[in-house]
Order: structure tokens, then C-alpha cells, then sequence
């Protein structure tokens, strides 16, 4: 296992941003940026051994600050949707930045994956390469509450993982619900229509024409959400429905286990290449996205363009729009209390 640090560039401000780059001796290698904690490349090996790119995104930090759709970063103070940007804790209520329609998304303006983090290299064992990254949200910051004091740790494996654990923090009741948004297409390029799919859930959170669950929870059982043994991403995706922008999936499942300790989330394979990626979590839901309103337009790493459904997302988290749920799993921490969360991803390969 190895871990090196080198300089990504600059903020406008001149602070200097790192890149660390995670390497084990089965060719795998995770390039995570201080900014957003960006997942900016991850190389996996295919069944002959030939390592490739399976995210989406750009090789240096200015194409980042022009703006992207949240390619490999973390998604906080409250990943997903909250409906009519507002929240009400012990009578009080919230209101926050506007900044998907009429609704709140992924920590709003200027959330977490536009911040500089802290970072701390760990001394490499035999077993796994870390490194660990801190950030502060202020009182008030993008309209939540108390000061919260965010660790995020990305610890590549030899086992061919990457391991994300989460903790927070704070000194007021606040929501909280963090995920990382890599886009994957264990192909490298082109599309993931191909791409094979599973997902641990039975149900799923029906949502209205802003994304913002009804608070019905739904069977998969008989529509295009039915992943529950593996299907062609592209099978049904014209079954979605989604509008605008056409179709699409961008729906969260509700998983088999509850959030209730680390277990699979879902899989997936790539028939090509054999790679196969598996998803553990502890949380009890998971996004799935398919780059619906890509058009071609985007140049990420290696000169590659970005098509419709370039890659997927599988956005691990409490479902959108908990903390106006009383009925979804709480996504309220309060003084005194620890948020704990961890996300796997697992690569292997099939003959």
C-alpha cells in the first residue's frame, strides 16, 4: 500500500489544494482531492488486468471550481432534497438556500463539496492506505443550525475497497445526512445502459414533479424500480417517466436492511470488462442516478465526452426529505450525539 500527496492547484483565494493518490499492489489506485473531497479518478482492474477509470470527472481543479454536477464529491450539511428548503426542529423553523427550484439540495450554494477540508495522511499498513479529512460547517452556514464538526475518512484496501466513514458532531440540534456522489461506469467511457444492476430493496420513496417524496412507501415489485435480482440499467429506463429532461432514474430505494449495519446495497457488472462493484452501506437508503441530462457537451479526464447516462450514482443515505418525515428514519443529531456512517465499494472482477 502505498500514498502520496501532490498539489491539485489553487483556490481563487491562493490556498493551495492537495491530491492524494492511494495505491495496493492489485492495480488499484484512488486519486481524492482536499477539495470536496473529490473522488477524481479510480482505477480498477478488468479481467485481463488491465487497470481503467470507472468514474467521471476532470484531471485538474479549475475545471472543478467552474462548476459540475457534484462529480465524486460529498454531499452535506444534507445530501438530497428538502422540500420547500425549510425544516422545523422544537418548534423553530429553518429556512435554507433555494437552490433546486422551490427545494434544497445537496447542502445548497455552497455545501460541503465546495468547501477546502482538512486533510491528514495515516501512516500505510500492509493491510490499507487513509487518509482522514475534517471540516467545520459554521452556525448558520447555507441556514442550518449549530456548529458542525465533520470526519470523513477514505481508506483504500488491499482487498480492492474503498471504504468511506463518516462522523460528525454538534453544539445545536441539526440535520444530517452525507453521501458521496461519485458518477461510475465500470466501462471507462460511453454509457452504462449496458451496465448490469441490483438492488437490495424491495420498496422505494414515489416522489412529485419536484423530486420531494409524497412520504408513500412503494413496491418495486411490477415497475422499472424492480432491480431485485440483477437487469440491464438500460432494460426499462424508458418505463422511468421522468421529467423534465426525459427518462431516467433518479429514485431512492428503501433497502432491505434498515440501515441497521454494514450490508449490500446493491451490485453491479459490466459485462465487457467483467468488472463487478459492490456497494455495502450502513444507511438505509440509496440514490440511484443515470447522468440523465448529460448531453456530450462535458470533457472529463483522458479526453473523454460525457453522453446521456454517462455513468451511475449510487448515493448512499437517509431518504430526501427526512427531517419533514417523522415517519422516514430521523436524520436529526442532536448535542451530545455521534453520526455515524460507512460506505464500501467493492471491486472485483467475473470471468
Amino acid at each position: 500500500m502505498t500514498l502520496d500527496v501532490s498539489n491539485f492547484g489553487h483556490m481563487p483565494d491562493g490556498s493551495p489544494v492537495r491530491l492524494y493518490t492511494l495505491r495496493n499492489k492489485n492495480g488499484m489506485t484512488v486519486k481524492v482531492t482536499e477539495y470536496g473531497l473529490i473522488i477524481t479518478e479510480l482505477h480498477v482492474p478488468d479481467r485481463n488486468g488491465k487497470p481503467g477509470n470507472v468514474v467521471l470527472g476532470f484531471d485538474n481543479l479549475d475545471r472543478y471550481l467552474k462548476g459540475h454536477p457534484f462529480f465524486g464529491a460529498i454531499a452535506g450539511r444534507v445530501a438530497n432534497r428538502i422540500g420547500g428548503a425549510r425544516f422545523t426542529i422544537d418548534g423553530r423553523e429553518y429556512t435554507l438556500a433555494k437552490n433546486n427550484g422551490p427545494n434544497h439540495l445537496h447542502g445548497g450554494l455552497q455545501g460541503f463539496d465546495k468547501k477546502l477540508w482538512n486533510s491528514r495522511p495515516l501512516p500505510c499498513t500492509e493491510a490499507e492506505a487513509a487518509v482522514e479529512f475534517e471540516y467545520t460547517s459554521p452556525d448558520g452556514e447555507e441556514g442550518y443550525p449549530g456548529n458542525l464538526r465533520v470526519i470523513v475518512r477514505y481508506t483504500l484496501t488491499a482487498e480492492n475497497e474503498l471504504r468511506i466513514d463518516y462522523t460528525a458532531t454538534t453544539d445545536k440540534p441539526t440535520p444530517v445526512n452525507l453521501t458521496n456522489h461519485s458518477y461510475f461506469n465500470l466501462a471507462g467511457e460511453g454509457d452504462v445502459l449496458g451496465h448490469e444492476l441490483m438492488i437490495a430493496a424491495d420498496f422505494y420513496t414515489p416522489t412529485d414533479d419536484g423530486l420531494i417524496p409524497t412520504g408513500e412507501i412503494r413496491t418495486v415489485q411490477g415497475t422499472a424500480l424492480d432491480f431485485t435480482s440483477p437487469v440491464k440499467i438500460g432494460a426499462r429506463i424508458n418505463e422511468t417517466g421522468l421529467k423534465p429532461g426525459g427518462y431516467g432514474y433518479d429514485h431512492n430505494f428503501v433497502l432491505r436492511s434498515g440501515g441497521q449495519s454494514l450490508a449490500l446495497a446493491a451490485s453491479v457488472y459490466h459485462p465487457s470488462t467483467g468488472r463487478v462493484m459492490e456497494v455495502l452501506t450502513t444507511e438505509p437508503g440509496v440514490q440511484l442516478y443515470t447522468a440523465n441530462h448529460m448531453d456530450g457537451s462535458v470533457v472529463g479526464t483522458g479526453g473523454i465526452r460525457y453522453p446521456r447516462h454517462a455513468g451511475l450514482c449510487l448515493e448512499t443515505q437517509h431518504f430526501p426529505d427526512s427531517i419533514n418525515k417523522p415517519h422516514f428514519p430521523p436524520v436529526l443529531l442532536r448535542p451530545g450525539q455521534t453520526y455515524r456512517s460507512t460506505t464500501v465499494f467493492k471491486f472485483a472482477t467475473r470471468t
